[in-house]
């Protein structure tokens, strides 16, 4: 198994057992392989749920950039909830999991078709 695979289980495993989802392991496959090469960095892999500036950017450049959603409240809330979803006490918030959940959320899945 690569270290991708690797990840993507890893990513499975907190879908599973800290946000109570099943996942879609070939939508948080290409939702994974979206995310680059930030999977491997230890830094770019997470979200810092506490810094604004974060939130901002996940808002920015995945959800109105790569899903072409309209900029509005309801994108920060969506964030908030993911997050929330994911728990305030996890301190590794996975950005390929954020960014799943947000897919599903807003049901965007076709932009990994």
């Amino acid at each position: 198994m690569g270290k991708r695979d690797e990840l993507i289980a890893r990513y499975a495993e907190d879908l599973r057992t800290k946000c109570g989802m099943t996942p879609d392991m070939d939508l948080l496959t290409k939702v994974t392989i979206g995310c680059g090469p930030a999977i491997y960095n230890a830094d770019a892999s997470t979200v810092a749920a506490t810094q604004e500036s974060e939130l901002e950017t996940v808002k920015d450049n995945f959800l109105i950039k790569k899903l072409g959603l309209a900029d509005g409240p309801q994108l920060m809330d969506a964030i908030k909830s993911a997050l929330d979803t994911y728990g305030q006490s996890e301190r590794n918030k996975y950005r390929a999991v954020v960014y799943y959940m947000l897919v599903k959320h807003f049901g965007k899945e076709s932009v990994y078709n």
